[in-house]
């Protein structure tokens, strides 16, 4: 295996070749537009160590985006703690290899493996045994996976490596003809309140429109990058993304980049980021310059459903956090990464943890899903 310092050192043929169609995120196009755009990089402290491992003719078929860190920050998946304990201990957490998507808590693989690869699964478990190698031979304290599939979760947890569970709430379709009739599936109380949000969201005094790759101008990142900028400001006070990452996405995947805008007298107020994958819809930023009843709700929930239903999409995933996405249609899903300590104190104590954590989160994860809005005869995900 080899670890480069920039995803440039992989030609984007060859690395779309292992990640595939499907997920944007772990596309060359997308990670490459966080690295030239200086959002990830020696500002941040996503420090590039992609890997790759060529066969005998030196061709690449398999990669993983990872990268080395000195904090936590960006992950959506919490070890603070670890780090905590060690460093009480005597031990040292950071820096560590993170393998990932920066800023991004999208679910998605993370081993890429070529499709023609003779047998995948041995080239999986190769991966992970050399990013076990690799955290050792770099002198980092542990490797984290965050966010891959379940598969993997699977494959990392037959290599040793410490499982971990999180949930997120997912949107889908069920081969719905348009949103009334996704409203039909839910129960009559909150349907009605559903109508009533979008109906009060559509009547003070904005338009919506939908803006795909090439025509989002650079007038209109500029007025995103404002929301961007200001509900990073409000909620946690440091900006990853620089305002040269967004045009560049637009250049580099084109009409997979969706932005929905409200506008007040043709002026943009508030927009929401969405990347479309082969099947999904994932919702990544949003922000606006105002406050207007239930307007979040309706730029990045109720149309990015319109939007997977107009498009055939199997779901839509609209990011990290936010129990009241249930109530709006968004059902509970577990999410998934797993964790290698070099440490062995520490790695038993997070073993111990997540042992402990894992049936508690299923539990809610279960628990959850009863307050679901859908009919009980509509109850079960089609």
């Amino acid at each position: 295996m080899s670890l480069h310092r920039a995803i440039a050192e992989i030609p984007a043929a060859a690395w779309d070749a292992c990640a595939g169609p499907d997920n944007p995120f772990v596309g060359h196009a997308f990670l490459s537009a966080l690295e030239d755009s200086g959002s990830a990089g020696p500002r941040t402290g996503w420090l590039p160590q992609h890997a790759a491992i060529r066969d005998a003719e030196g061709r690449v078929v398999a990669v993983a985006p990872a990268y080395a860190k000195a904090h936590s920050y960006g992950e959506y998946v919490f070890d603070q703690s670890w780090a905590r304990a060690l460093e009480q201990a005597g031990g040292e957490y950071y820096p560590k290899l993170q393998v990932a998507v920066p800023f991004s808590p999208v679910p998605g693989p993370r081993l890429l493996v070529h499709p023609d690869a003779e047998d995948p699964a041995a080239l999986r478990r190769t991966l992970i045994g050399a990013l076990r190698q690799a955290c050792g031979e770099l002198g980092l304290s542990s490797v984290h996976a965050t966010f891959c599939t379940e598969d993997e979760y699977e494959a990392f947890g037959a290599a040793g490596w410490q499982q971990r569970l999180g949930v997120q709430f997912h949107w889908d379709n069920r081969g719905y003809a348009g949103f009334d009739d996704f409203l039909a599936a839910l129960s009559s109380r909150k349907r009605k309140i559903i109508r009533r949000e979008r109906r009060d969201a559509n009547q003070c005094g904005l338009t919506f429109r939908t803006v795909r790759g090439a025509d989002i101008t650079p007038d209109l990142w500029g007025h995103f990058y404002r929301f961007y900028s200001s509900t990073v400001d409000r909620k946690w006070g440091s900006a990853y993304l620089t305002p040269d990452f967004f045009p560049l996405l637009s250049d580099r995947l084109g009409r997979r980049v969706v932005l929905m805008l409200a506008e007040r007298d043709g002026t943009p107020v508030a927009g929401a980021l969405n990347l479309m994958g082969a099947d999904t819809l994932y919702g990544r930023n949003w922000g606006c310059d105002g406050e207007w009843p239930f307007l979040h709700f309706e730029l990045c929930y109720y149309r990015a459903i319109d939007f997977a239903i107009a498009h055939g999409l199997k779901r839509v995933e609209a990011g990290a956090q936010g129990h009241h996405k249930i109530q709006r249609g968004y059902r509970p899903c577990p999410t998934y990464s797993a964790h290698w300590i070099q440490h062995p104190g520490l790695r038993r104590a997070v073993a111990d943890f997540v042992a402990e954590e894992r049936p508690h989160m299923l539990a809610e994860i279960a628990e959850l899903d009863t307050q679901s809005p859908y009919r009980e005869d509509d109850a079960t995900p089609g």
